[in-house]
């Protein structure tokens, strides 16, 4: 048995229907067309209790002489069904429209929501759950909305309206009819609220199976190296047998409720046919009356059937946007200032770190940068070398505002970072990050990523300078060949260097190259290291690097550790001082028994 995944565990079960009430905010935009679903449900309701009267007069009337009034009332019975199939085909047109529309702007609303979440947000949640309520939990709303809420409106209508007409009906048959409430109204509260925990169970087993299968495929190149599938086979297997085991208890509450209701409505209504039935042999009440009290029985207990299948997807659905509540509630650590200050229409590129300390929200007890000083001048490249967990990435992080340090300030031209709006500075900086990312479309879209409004001649020229053009002209469709997801059909290196190209064409003030040619050949990584040193000038540079080649003529070089900056310097001064990196430049540079020397020298 797998275990139950944490979002179970995080998140409270839905209890109230009530909760349906924040689906309002997205209906709300379009009440005119909501306001004619509803007159269209109201007419149906109306004429589906209007056709009894008609029965009864056709059957009370049945023996006339006069062939001509007897004819007026078949008419005007076919009439009543002519328009009670106009307004439920109105009524299901209006209402579908209302659903798809709804649905489709809370998708985009979580969407929205959701992709400018910071990375914290997704340390703590699976990409596949948040994909899984996108869809999921949105077509259960969708059904609700498009269909089971209209319905339930409907018969709610006939219920009242027919209960009405059976009391000026028959007082006598409708009392009796109203004795058989009681035992409906118990099974469907006790089962119906079992009936929601289930539910919205069975949705969280089905996000956790969804999150898994997108972790495991989007890795399958890992996972098929290391022999793993089987192990993922059946990891994905037990968490939706798990979801299926959930869904058949969820199934048979339904069924439990739906046997229970319908077996007691309708014996009720066989009871009452049969106390009918005595009145009119004792000429108590004429057949018409009896048939037409029947059928607004049946008009009652079959909406109370319906309300009773309806409620259980009132209950799923509740879930449902729950969980789509909280998505678009999820507060963000990173928040924008409500009064932003402004950037000067040209930003410098002056960087400054002023004793920041932050840790990772999901290791808060390591520092990943401890007190970290830096002033870095406009125009000035500054690399950052130091062994793996040192805190390199990190300042690259916090410089994007992915995260917010601990303590400390950072600052931009002189104003603080979280002054700032995210995309106001952002637009001034060019990331290369360390694992590239390239987009299913094609090689040219994927460049023009950089900056939407570049022309073509634009991107080519940012692509021959990240020495991509090669390549990417000998691919099928030159400039237009699809890529892939995630670029399945370009190498390592390719990739680095469409995402070099992008961040060319980006032409920012700051350029971020964090790792930008570890994936690159000798060849590759001269002619891009010539590009990037081309387009540095003037601009303010952070390098991240392990191969201290690539960064010997930095005009200065950061040296971190531990999350702290040990040393800086040029190339030339740091050797000589000795320390980290004189012991890692010796690694890189020298012979092997150097080598040998300096991993011990590491080691201690």
């Amino acid at each position: 048995m797998a275990k139950a995944p944490q979002s179970q565990e995080d998140r409270a079960t839905s209890r109230k229907i009530g909760v349906l009430q924040a689906l309002w905010p997205f209906i709300y935009p379009y009440r005119l067309l909501m306001t004619a679903a509803l007159a269209a449900l109201v007419l149906t309701a109306a004429v589906s209790l209007t056709l009894p009267l008609a029965v009864r007069r056709v059957v009370d009337n049945f023996r006339l002489s006069e062939a001509a009034l007897l004819n007026q009332y078949f008419m005007a019975a076919l009439a009543i069904a002519a328009l009670l199939a106009i307004g439920t085909g109105l009524r299901y047109a209006l209402v579908t429209r209302l659903g798809e529309r709804v649905v489709s702007d809370i998708r985009k609303a979580v969407f929205d929501r959701t992709i400018a979440m910071s990375p914290a947000f997704f340390e703590q949640i699976m990409t596949g759950e948040v994909l899984s309520r996108i869809t999921t939990d949105t077509t259960l709303i969708q059904s609700v909305l498009g269909s089971s809420a209209s319905i339930a409106l409907r018969n709610m209508l006939i219920f009242m309206g027919g209960l009405v007409l059976m009391l000026l009906t028959s007082a006598k048959l409708t009392v009796l009819v109203l004795l058989i409430v009681p035992a409906v109204v118990v099974p469907i509260l006790f089962l119906g609220r079992k009936l929601r925990s289930i539910s919205r169970e069975n949705q969280d087993w089905i996000a956790a199976s969804s999150g898994n299968a997108g972790e495991a495929l989007s890795a399958v190149q890992t996972v098929q190296a290391f022999t793993h599938e089987k192990a993922s086979r059946d990891q994905f297997a037990d968490l939706t047998e798990t979801a299926y085991m959930v869904s058949q208890r969820r199934i048979r509450t339904r069924a439990y409720l739906t046997v229970i209701v319908i077996f007691l409505v309708f014996s009720g209504v066989v009871g009452v046919l049969w106390i009918g039935a005595n009145d009119v042999r004792a000429g108590r009440m004429s057949e018409g009356v009896l048939i037409q009290f029947v059928i607004y029985a049946i008009l009652v207990a079959g909406s109370v059937a319906a309300l009773s299948e309806i409620w259980s997807e009132l209950q799923r659905a509740a879930g449902a946007t729950e969980r789509l509540i909280e998505l678009l509630e999820t507060e963000d650590s990173v928040k924008d200032p409500v009064a932003p200050q402004m950037l000067p229409n040209t930003v410098k590129g002056q960087i400054e770190f002023r004793d920041v300390t932050f840790s990772y929200p999901t290791r808060l007890n390591a520092k990943a940068l401890d007190a970290v000083s830096l002033d870095i001048k406009p125009g000035e490249t500054i690399a950052f070398v130091g062994p793996s967990g040192a805190g390199k990435t990190t300042i690259i992080q916090l410089l994007q505002r992915c995260y917010d340090p601990n303590a400390g300030q950072i600052l931009l031209d002189g104003l603080p970072l979280d002054q700032l709006q995210r995309s106001a500075f952002r637009q001034h900086m060019a990331l290369v990050p360390q694992n590239p990312v390239i987009f299913a479309a094609s090689a040219r879209e994927n460049i023009r990523f950089g900056r939407p409004d570049a022309t073509n001649d634009e991107i080519e020229a940012a692509a021959r300078a990240a020495a991509a053009h090669d390549f990417v002209t000998a691919l099928p469709d030159g400039y237009d060949s699809f890529l892939g997801e995630r670029g399945v059909m370009l190498s390592g290196g390719q990739k680095q260097r469409i995402a070099i190209a992008r961040a060319i064409l980006r032409n920012a003030p700051v350029l971020l190259l964090d790792e930008a040619t570890s994936a690159l050949d000798a060849e590759s990584e001269r002619l891009v290291q010539a590009a990037v040193d081309e387009l540095s000038q003037g601009r303010t540079t952070l390098v991240v690097a392990h191969r201290l080649a690539t960064v010997k003529k930095a005009d200065r070089i950061v040296v971190m550790e531990d999350g702290a900056i040990v040393a800086t310097g040029t190339h030339d001064e740091l050797v000589a001082q000795g320390g980290l990196y004189a012991r890692l430049a010796r690694l890189q540079f020298t012979d092997g028994s150097d080598v040998r020397q300096s991993l011990q020298e590491l080691a201690q």
